[in-house]
């Protein structure tokens, strides 16, 4: 494969005349799934699209407590693709450290981000404060990553765009929002930079969903930023109603309880769409209760009710969907609902079993073997969901081992991300234009893997992009 950056460096000094270099940087999501930040340098605006927060084994967690490589001063722009924590959730700190400009974004993501992240401030301010008060935190005193009040100073700068619009950063500067079929609000971003096109897809959706509308095309790029998160995996072609009406009929049969993990965005409302549909079609009974215990996936479900225009059903059905489901608000409740009798569906954050109720769930249900565990959505690397595909034996919870003897269930087709498959086929509307693509967003395997099939099929040439490594895109 010809080396991208031998291309670049024959175009950039073919003239004598001085030039600027235009430069591609990541600061998270570079050989890992969680912590998007994509900063492009140009001579006159730098601008960050994404600014999210680092999840996972401890390693990258801690990387969110590190002082940024680059001044947030000296950021122009922040463009946000869409409202998941890994892709927001460090907005905050960064106006806490220094930046003091727009922060554009889509009418659903601007809802749901303002609603996201004070849940994240005040979880940990609360985990802060049980930390002190057990005397369990290595740090005295121990110390929230932000607060609630950190992220209303960071609201005034929040920016609502539509999609389709250019808008304008700068003389030579402009983009536009596609929406790009992952929850309600996630775009690509479509970005003029001195007469090159650089598409950053953000997460990239199905073709088929049970809500949402497939990614919309963009057609033309000189170069493509783009997700790799199941580049080495194909989602399993089976009917996913049928086969999470199996999963329930079989587990109400042997008299369990059937646990989702869901995140609160996107997963949860769609979860509760299938199940709304499947008790309607008389496919599982009617009389199965159902609980959301979420309050933030309650509090998303309403905000997403104010935007039908993103989704496949129309808004007398987004609302049905939610009238059989009892939603817990109160931790307190949590016990009753796992001490009530009888077989029960209950989806509870978090999606990768990191932390939030669905825990004391997992405490409760994971030894007992007529109860299933149903995993919808990609598990991070170091994550309890990672280690329930695994086959781990036990899983420790709040400083205890708790061992799996519950039946642990994955359905592919219910991911918010492509597989392999549409990665290729979305990335195959670019094929004329033969764009240079930058690889992000993925653990190392899928993205090699990912790279050769772009390689071999599209014959366009890839590079994985790695963290704070700057690489030259093209001279002005």
């Amino acid at each position: 494969m010809e080396d991208i950056s031998n291309k670049v460096m024959q175009t950039s000094t073919a003239s004598d005349v001085k030039k600027s270099p235009v430069y591609l940087q990541s600061l998270g999501a570079a050989g890992t799934v969680t912590g998007s930040k994509h900063l492009l340098i140009t001579p006159d605006l730098n601008i960050l699209v994404d600014c999210g927060l680092f999840q996972g084994v401890k390693a990258l967690r801690e990387k969110n407590w590190e002082q940024p490589p680059v001044n947030p001063a000296d950021i122009g722009a922040l463009i946000l693709t869409h409202a998941h924590l890994d892709h927001c959730g460090y907005i905050p700190l960064l106006v806490k450290n220094g930046y003091r400009k727009k922060i554009y974004m889509s009418q659903p993501t601007r809802d749901l981000t303002e609603l996201i992240l004070r849940d994240c401030a005040k979880l940990q301010e609360e985990d802060a404060e049980k930390a002190n008060k057990h005397g369990y935190s290595k740090h005295q005193p121990a110390q929230p990553l932000y607060t609630v009040a950190d992220v209303e100073a960071a609201l005034p700068y929040f920016k609502v765009c539509a999609i389709h619009v250019a808008i304008r950063l700068n003389e030579h500067i402009s983009f536009k929002f596609y929406p790009s079929g992952h929850i309600p609000g996630a775009c690509s971003v479509k970005i003029s930079c001195y007469q090159k096109t650089i598409i950053f897809s953000g997460d990239i959706g199905r073709n088929e969903s049970e809500l949402l509308p497939a990614p919309e095309p963009l057609n033309d790029a000189d170069f493509v930023v783009m997700e790799s998160t199941y580049g080495d995996r194909l989602h399993a072609k089976t009917d996913v109603a049928l086969e999470m009406a199996m999963i329930i009929n079989d587990t109400i049969f042997n008299k369990g309880n059937i646990l989702i993990p869901c995140f609160a965005v996107g997963r949860a409302q769609e979860v509760m769409h299938l199940i709304y549909r499947l008790k309607k079609q008389k496919q599982i009974p009617s009389a199965i209760p159902e609980y959301l215990d979420s309050p933030m996936a309650a509090s998303a479900g309403k905000v997403l009710q104010h935007y039908p225009e993103w989704f496949n059903i129309d808004d007398k059905e987004c609302a049905a969907m939610f009238s059989g489901v009892t939603i817990n608000q109160d931790y307190k409740n949590t016990e009753k609902i796992i001490r009530r009798r009888g077989s029960k569906i209950v989806m509870a954050a978090s999606g990768m079993l990191t932390g939030g109720r669905v825990l004391e769930y997992l405490k409760h249900y994971l030894g007992d073997a007529r109860n299933t565990i149903l995993l919808i959505g990609f598990q991070a690397e170091g994550t309890r969901g990672r280690a329930l595909l695994n086959k781990a034996y036990e899983l420790k919870i709040h400083g205890k081992y708790y061992p799996v003897n519950a039946q642990v269930k994955e359905i592919e087709g219910l991911s918010a991300h492509a597989d392999q498959l549409e990665l290729i086929a979305w990335l195959k509307q670019f094929k004329k234009s033969q764009p240079l693509v930058y690889l992000v967003h993925g653990e190392p395997c899928a993205q090699e893997v990912l790279r050769v099939k772009i390689k071999d099929e599209l014959q366009l040439q890839v590079k994985i992009m790695k963290q704070y490594e700057k690489e030259l895109l093209f001279t002005v």
